[in-house]
């Protein structure tokens, strides 16, 4: 099923932007005001840009991706003016990451990537501009900007690739154009190719992880080679790296997209860059052995109370087992005098009610 982003001009000279799997269907709707709202208002309405996605969560993206665009951008989207996209696009900044939107690096910059040695993805010979922008997007996410292109199917540059990136179009921007892979990597001390089959080429082998590892001490540039989404690097490609990067994968079933590919490799080189990461918290520390002990023996106090423990040769046993139980978690000083409350409140409910009852009266 093919899902769509799409933009529409309305009579005033304002865009709607929308999704849909059915899209001759909803524009129609559209123009005859069967859809309720923004566009029924504006009528007659044009069609002025569509993208179709294989599913309904990249239209989604592509969608809210475009709404946000200023109008020039929008209006260069229409055309195809790849120039005017750019230059709507280098006025949007990145704070996460601290890039620059000018293509000439800052001095703070370049010291920036002489201390964070970052790797250049090299896509050779991609299909789709589609997959570019997703490529860009996995990039992005770790850091990293330094995209190459290969003599890309569709050529250089393609506004289809935009949507796709959702966001990443300082990476899509800045993308430089090669002829072949040599030209790519010449400024590039070392060399990875990404395959995970044997191609008659012996090189040493490494995972992802060993791959960051390396390009984080070696000094001169790396660059990371990743083939056409449907074959992958062929010999000769292969033959130009130094070293192959491949992953443990399903024998049965080993095809991975190029996203995917980018993104595992991007990964393995982000960890311990200052990137975002999910806050942590302190746990406390897990509470004496008296006061866990003294838990228990309330606990049991009370279960005695009640007839729990029966019959009297399964006491030992029901003891240990109970025990075990309240000894597995590690509780903290917290957690034990929340049960101990609990406990105390099981314990004489009818007063604790009582008492709740004319606390509240008196106020």
């Amino acid at each position: 099923m093919t899902f769509w982003a799409y933009i529409l001009r309305c009579s005033d000279g304002s865009y709607y932007t929308g999704h849909t799997d059915d899209l001759e269907r909803r524009v129609a709707q559209h123009q005859h005001g069967e859809i309720p709202g923004y566009t029924a208002e504006r009528r007659p309405v044009e069609l002025m840009w569509s993208q179709d996605f294989p599913t309904r969560d990249e239209a989604l993206n592509a969608e809210a991706q475009v709404k946000n665009w200023s109008r020039a951008k929008k209006e260069a989207l229409f055309v195809s003016d790849w120039d005017r996209v750019s230059e709507a696009g280098r006025k949007k900044e990145f704070p996460r990451y601290a890039v620059s939107t000018s293509s000439t690096a800052t001095r703070d910059e370049r010291s920036e990537r002489a201390a964070l040695p970052q790797p250049a993805i090299v896509l050779v010979r991609p299909q789709l501009a589609e997959n570019i922008g997703k490529a860009a997007r996995a990039m992005l996410n770790f850091g990293l900007t330094d995209l190459r292109l290969v003599s890309p199917r569709d050529g250089w540059p393609n506004a289809d690739a935009i949507p796709a990136a959702s966001g990443a179009d300082r990476v899509i921007e800045t993308a430089r154009l090669y002829e072949t892979v040599s030209d790519a990597v010449a400024d590039c001390a070392h060399v990875y190719a990404t395959t995970v089959r044997k191609r008659g080429v012996t090189k040493p082998v490494v995972t992802p992880e060993q791959a960051a590892q390396g390009i984080h001490a070696d000094l001169g540039g790396s660059a990371i080679l990743f083939g056409p989404e449907r074959s992958g690097l062929e010999t000769d490609d292969v033959a130009v790296a130094r070293t192959i990067i491949t992953v443990p994968i399903n024998p049965e079933f080993g095809s991975l997209n190029l996203a995917q590919a980018v993104i595992l490799v991007a990964y393995e080189w982000s960890k311990g860059q200052t990137l975002a990461s999910p806050p942590t918290t302190d746990l406390e520390p897990p509470a004496p052995q008296g006061e866990l002990d003294g838990m228990i023996e309330q606990l049991e106090k009370m279960l005695h109370e009640t007839g729990f423990f029966f019959p009297p040769d399964r006491v030992p046993t029901v003891r240990r087992t109970l025990r075990t139980l309240l000894t597995k978690p590690g509780w903290d000083s917290q957690e034990v005098r929340t049960m101990r409350g609990v406990l105390s409140a099981l314990a004489k409910p009818r007063a604790r009610a009582q008492g709740l009852a004319s606390k509240a009266s008196s106020s």
